[in-house]
């Protein structure tokens, strides 16, 4: 096995993790930011929107 085969094996799963670690961090960000506003109730939120706009 060549070292540029290994090298490609290994930066693929870096990257899901990254990805991964960065997702995770944004949701937390997005309920610490929902919950100090007060609005857990993404559903209740979105709603009114989505029936008073036209299709």
């Amino acid at each position: 096995m060549s070292r540029s085969s290994s090298n490609k094996k290994s930066r693929t799963p870096i990257w899901v993790a990254i990805c991964a670690i960065f997702l995770i961090i944004l949701l937390i960000i997005w309920l610490t930011f929902a919950d100090l506003t007060g609005n857990t109730d993404v559903a209740a939120f979105i709603a009114p929107y989505i029936v008073n706009t036209p299709a």
